[in-house]
């Protein structure tokens, strides 16, 4: 039982540590699906996690830094947008400087506003996404096995948390049973057909980099309201850059990205489980290596097991109208 309980343990913290790749990973979809290659997601995340701790501090309401998160990250996906679709201008750099601008003037500004360092104040009560008991939940605790899975595993998260796993079977709904789906993967795939047909390309790939920022702003305040009580400096950690691993190992297809996802979530869960624990003919690891083990097994990963992966034709290649 002990083992189970471990387990239980063990995969909660896999779904809390999945969440803001799962939603990165799936705004890197809509934008890479439609051929706007899109690096900057970690640089939008960051953004957006510290626009929603200072509006959070500043107001005392968790929605409103939800808000500012997402007004940020939409700004920085347009900025972006208008740099690659607009002026043709190379995706990678754009992505790159959005990165550096968001670790830069996050620091500055939270130092600037806050003079804690760089971090906001710590936030609570109506401040925070609280975590949500599911019906039944307390009553069903005391029940051996469906108990803890029900009680412990599946309820007790932030609404953040439910509405990024929701987001995947409408995420599939969209892009394969909608007509903006299929125009959408249209345009990452033979834009000037869609260009033919009447369509606008640079509007339907402006709208996917909105969705875009939308949904890097969902998961910055995750991490900022939710995962944490403020915002700390750098605190994405690179999620950006494994949420774009997770996009390349499930081929760009949204189920496929969660379990991706919550693959790479269990590796840091684990690391994290590990730490300071001898184990058998190795002992005790250094720190530094289990911190780095999830990254280490997402290159192994990336390089052994997905083999071939086709991006979207167009993607990357600036549309250039024929006359």
């Amino acid at each position: 039982m002990d083992f189970f309980n471990t387990l239980v343990f063990l995969l909660d913290s896999t779904i809390r540590v999945s969440v803001p790749l799962l939603l990165a990973a799936l705004a890197g979809l809509y934008s890479e699906r439609s051929g706007v290659f899109d690096i900057g997601l970690e640089g939008k995340m960051l953004a957006g996690a510290f626009a929603a701790g200072a509006a959070a501090a500043v107001s005392g309401s968790a929605w409103a830094g939800l808000a500012a998160a997402v007004l940020i990250a939409v700004f920085l996906s347009l900025v972006h947008g208008f740099a690659s679709i607009t002026h043709r201008g190379n995706q990678i750099v754009s992505g790159v400087a959005i990165n550096f601008i968001a670790a830069g003037s996050t620091i500055i500004l939270g130092q600037a506003w806050f003079s804690q360092g760089g971090r906001t104040p710590l936030l609570g009560g109506d401040a925070r996404f609280g975590a949500i008991q599911l019906p039944f939940a307390e009553t069903l605790s005391d029940v051996p096995i469906i108990g803890d899975l029900y009680s412990d595993l599946l309820s007790g998260h932030s609404l953040i948390a439910y509405v990024a796993f929701l987001l995947v079977p409408f995420t599939w709904w969209v892009l394969f049973r909608t007509r903006f789906g299929l125009r959408l993967r249209a345009v990452g795939e033979n834009p000037a057909a869609v260009d033919t047909a009447g369509i606008s390309v640079a509007w339907l790939r402006y709208r996917a980099v909105i969705c875009t920022g939308i949904l890097t702003g969902l998961a910055g305040t995750y991490l900022a309201l939710s995962q944490n009580a403020g915002f700390v400096k750098d605190m994405t950690a690179g999620r950006g850059y494994i949420a774009l691993a997770a996009l390349i190992f499930a081929k760009w297809r949204p189920v496929p990205v969660m379990f991706a996802c919550l693959l790479f979530g269990f590796l840091d869960a684990f690391s994290i489980r590990i730490q300071g624990t001898p184990l058998p003919l190795v002992g005790q690891l250094p720190v530094q290596f289990m911190q780095a083990l999830p990254y280490i097994l997402t290159v192994i990963l990336l390089a052994g097991f997905i083999g071939r992966a086709e991006p979207p034709r167009a993607g990357g290649i600036p549309y250039v109208k024929e006359r």
